[in-house]
């Protein structure tokens, strides 16, 4: 019997460029945030259980806005990214304010993990196909000899906004179609006709070939991922936390990468033809309202996600 999977929803960050609480910005036709979305495509798509990672400064608008909504629609459970919430022997360095990344963010929902689960950042749009076909890998995820995980990859040129540049894992993939690398560019956008990446805040650049991958962090995991999140930690602790302490950050794709190099696990990835919608900078959001006012036109959802 295929145990049906979990969502877990990274949604403790704060945008600094959006300037606000960009999960729960309203961009749907009746003030839909792109988390409900992501939450309406997840039951559609069989996920039995949905876990929101937040922090304590937004839950009670968290739950008032966002998580009302989605448990009417599916099993829901909170657990918070707290600074403190460190293996036994370490402390927060002295001065440390800022939360410890992505990874950390999924570390704090170790306890809640009782199947395979996909994580999803909560300010991007990832579309139907794309949480379907998370489902569908989910449904039969089992390691054996290795880890067996998935992405669920994007054309590059579908993830870019139009008024800035943005931070993109650009994916190196086998002919077998399994992940090599996943390589961090904090600094891409639309340049020549093509789409390039600068490491000197755009005083030069280097092109990407076309059609390369993008991972926008949609990643099937079995349980086995959490197992190594929480082994791998001290290590980052000891290590680039020691050498920066007050910024440094524990990265998902950083322990994806980690386990790929090591040749403990394989992580397939699944291309997607969806389209990726954010709101990264403030002056995105006409754009997506009109992107999600187009798929309610088409039948794609309907008019109200929650009437």
């Amino acid at each position: 019997m295929n145990i049906k999977p979990t969502l877990i929803v990274l949604a403790a960050g704060i945008g600094s460029r959006f300037g606000g609480l960009k999960q729960m910005e309203p961009v749907g036709p009746h003030g839909e945030s792109i988390i409900d979305y992501s939450v309406f495509d997840a039951v559609r798509a069989g996920f039995a259980r949905v876990v929101f990672v937040i922090n304590h400064k937004i839950e009670s608008d968290f739950r008032e806005m966002v998580g009302k909504k989605a448990e009417k629609l599916v099993d829901v459970e909170y657990v918070f990214q707290e600074i403190d919430d460190l293996p036994e022997g370490f402390s927060v360095p002295e001065g440390r304010t800022k939360p410890w990344g992505t990874a950390h963010a999924l570390y704090a929902a170790r306890k809640a993990v009782k199947s395979p689960f996909a994580v999803i950042n909560s300010d991007d749009y990832y579309g139907t196909h794309s949480l379907k076909t998370a489902s569908d890998f989910l449904l039969t995820a089992r390691d054996d000899s290795l880890y067996r995980y998935a992405m669920i990859g994007y054309k590059l040129e579908n993830t870019l906004t139009e008024n800035g540049h943005v931070s993109r894992g650009v994916c190196s993939i086998g002919s077998d179609g399994l992940l090599r690398e996943v390589v961090e560019h904090v600094h891409i956008e639309r340049k020549d006709g093509g789409v390039a990446f600068s490491e000197d805040s755009g005083t030069s650049w280097t092109m990407l070939p076309a059609g390369s991958i993008a991972s926008m962090n949609l990643f099937c995991f079995t349980q086995s991922f959490m197992l190594e999140l929480e082994k791998r930690f001290p290590s980052f602790l000891q290590s680039k936390a020691i050498n920066d302490p007050l910024k440094s950050e524990y990265f998902l794709p950083g322990v994806v990468n980690q386990l790929l190099e090591e040749g403990l696990a394989t992580v397939r990835v699944l291309e997607t033809p969806d389209k990726w919608y954010g709101v990264t900078y403030r002056e995105d959001k006409p754009s997506v309202q009109q992107a999600l006012a187009n798929m309610a036109q088409n039948g794609i959802y309907p008019e109200n996600l929650f009437a």
